[in-house]
């Protein structure tokens, strides 16, 4: 029986000079922190390996000392293909000094080329990265102007562009797992993530590299039970135990079984967040929620829907999601983002890229740090500092819907929140409403061009695109548009109608959001008056994004005005009310069939000169009775 078990600093003599090297990782999850560590103690000791290439998917640090920080010395890398940088700013500094080729690539693109290098496929085919930062066009995703060779080509098939990733030639793994039996099968029980561990693997054993896994214990040799086998013997050439302190389950949490998957916590295992700006935001994108919809949340800013989620009772209508692979629960945050608690399943990263590609998610939710007058959104590159696109790209051009979240300025804003308002007492001194964003993530034009709803919330208003540029729709109740809002802005939006944003997002009780997007109150909104033999419909603040919601409304009005002998009089409150788009043929036929069988006269008012204005046109027979308030809506059926 073959033992592989070796040394850490045996381990990192197996590394040559010129080796093309492959991390797993996603921020402090399944990263080989031990590998690294004596990689980097033997480049420091001995001057080698030196000229090494290094090729990874997620950001793999915790932005100063762990993670690919460890291999931040000038003569030890030569070149880096990376998705995410923000967490690796000793390598970043190297690649924008240009000490070093780098470039910046979409996270779920080199997860996928690593299955792709592994079945010999010369590349991948995608249209993700068009219009952005990545496309040769616009720079290919060069960090810097020593960086020349092609990482990406334009490519057309018919009459339509895609971009072409050529797969990595890799020669090096280090990759990371649980248990190690003695010929070198891989289980992964006690992490929090399998990521690409099994295609990286495959990809350096075909290419005749060497595979290096960081284990934290041992087992007899083909003891391992078959089906929680990871990483097969066959692909894996050496293995080093790992301290406890380079083998933590996150970059926060040194375990938690609750991250592993093999149970269910107590509810209230993630705490509730306080009411701050960053709350206000998460409660204003959580409004967007797709009712049994599936949602990517991004990193940062969007992190916060989660708990908002489950505060709100929202989890067991909603499918939550991370591009590491993670179905399902509620997703952790900040050193611990990446891991998961409740959830479903978890799948390899490159299989849920394959999924968010293919347009599976109903939403996505993403941070905003620079946006411009087109909507295109920057959340890369600002001056000197390379955070890198991660899964942004790929999220950000398939999801069906789309919202950016993050505070209006930066560096020092400071807000008060209460009584259902908010009073802005500090000013950020950075901008992120700007003339034109510094890089581009992610393309307005593009998004606009096919049609993709897209919104930028703040905690103090909320934007949306249009096939001209941004609009402003909602203003946050105390904020005074002038000087709050576009006085700290580089363009000046589309202002025509705009609503306040919902009070209950500034209180600190729960919005009862559940009740909302299932639509509960509906008996609450659609009352008989048995004295005068009035409808009255209530769809203040109330928004119908899909057939099932119009399929709602339909079915409480029959189950109201069903049994009456007679039909009745209807005055219906529009204030605020939101009709998607694309819903408005069945929403105006299945009004025109409630009206041919339950209706005399409609009338209808909104204090919105907009609303009036879309009423008229959704319902063409409504425009002479469609009024500015109850008063007069009323006043004409008493006439």
């Amino acid at each position: 029986m073959q033992r592989k078990v070796i040394s850490g600093a045996d381990a990192a003599a197996l590394i040559k000079d010129g080796d093309v090297l492959t991390t797993s990782g996603f921020v402090g999850i399944g990263v080989p922190d031990a590998l690294l560590a004596a990689v980097e103690q033997r480049f420091l000791e001995v001057g080698h390996p030196r000229n090494l290439s290094l090729v990874f998917a997620a950001g793999q640090g915790d932005g100063a000392e762990r993670g690919l920080n460890r291999l931040g010395h000038e003569g030890l890398l030569s070149r880096v293909v990376g998705g995410h940088w923000g967490l690796i700013p000793k390598v970043a500094a190297l690649a924008v000094e240009g000490k070093i080729e780098g470039w910046n690539l979409p996270q779920g693109c080199i997860s996928q080329l690593f299955r792709d290098a592994a079945a010999g496929k010369p590349g991948m085919l995608t249209k993700v990265g068009l219009e952005t930062f990545v496309d040769p066009r616009n720079g290919g995703g060069a960090v810097n102007d020593i960086s020349v060779e092609l990482q990406v080509e334009l490519m057309t098939h018919g009459d339509e562009e895609y971009l072409f990733y050529p797969a990595p030639k890799l020669t090096v793994a280090f990759l990371r797992g649980t248990t190690a039996d003695e010929t070198g099968n891989i289980t992964m029980e006690r992490e929090a993530l399998i990521i690409d561990n099994l295609a990286q693997a495959m990809a350096v054993k075909n290419a005749g590299g060497v595979v290096i896994v960081q284990v934290e214990r041992l087992a007899r040799g083909r003891s391992l039970p078959a089906r929680e086998v990871q990483i097969p013997g066959i692909f894996v050439d050496a293995v080093v135990v790992a301290p406890p302190d380079l083998h933590m389950q996150t970059y926060r949490t040194a375990f938690s079984h609750a991250f592993t998957n093999r149970i269910r916590p107590p509810a209230g295992e993630i705490p509730k967040m306080p009411l701050d700006a960053r709350k206000v935001i998460a409660r204003r994108c959580a409004l967007e929620l797709p009712v049994n919809g599936v949602i990517n949340l991004g990193i940062g800013m969007p992190e916060g829907v989660a708990a908002v989620s489950a505060e709100e009772g929202m989890l067991d209508h909603v499918t939550l999601t991370a591009e590491p692979g993670v179905v399902g629960g509620q997703p952790a945050s900040g050193l611990d983002f990446g891991a998961a608690v409740d959830v479903d399943a978890v799948v390899p990263q490159n299989a849920q890229f394959d999924f968010y590609d293919g347009g599976g998610l109903d939403m996505a939710c993403l941070g905003l740090a620079q946006a411009d007058g087109q909507g295109n959104v920057n959340v890369s590159r600002f001056g000197p500092r390379l955070a890198g696109a991660g899964g942004f790209i790929n999220i950000s051009q398939n999801a069906k819907a789309l919202v950016f979240a993050g505070t209006f300025t930066a560096k020092g804003i400071d807000v008060d929140i209460g009584d259902g308002a908010l009073t802005i007492r500090m000013e950020g001194t950075s901008r992120k409403f700007l003339k034109d964003v510094e890089q581009v993530t992610f393309s307005g034009k593009r998004a606009a061009r096919l049609n993709q709803p897209v919104l930028y919330v703040t905690e103090r208003c909320v934007f949306q695109l249009r096939p001209e540029g941004l609009q402003l729709v909602e203003v946050a109740p105390g904020v005074d548009i002038e000087r709050d809002i576009l006085g700290h802005m580089g363009f000046r939006p589309i202002i025509e109608d705009v609503r306040e944003m919902d009070a209950r997002i500034f209180r600190p009780e729960a919005m009862e959001l559940k009740r909302e997007l299932l639509h509960l109150d509906l008996p609450e909104r659609i009352a008989l008056d048995v004295a005068t033999g009035r409808l009255f419909i209530n769809f203040e603040k109330m928004r119908i994004r899909s057939l099932e919601d119009i399929e709602q409304v339909r079915a409480q009005v029959m189950q109201v005005c069903g049994p009456l002998a007679d039909k009745v009089d209807v005055v219906v409150n529009y204030d605020g009310f939101q009709l998607d788009d694309d819903l408005a043929k069945d929403y105006a036929a299945m009004v025109a069939n409630l009206e041919h069988s339950f209706y005399n006269t409609v009338t209808r008012y909104s204090g919105s000169a907009f609303m009036r204005l879309k009423l008229g046109e959704t319902l063409p027979n409504a425009s002479p009775h469609i009024f500015e308030t109850r008063e007069a809506a009323q006043a004409f059926l008493d006439r």
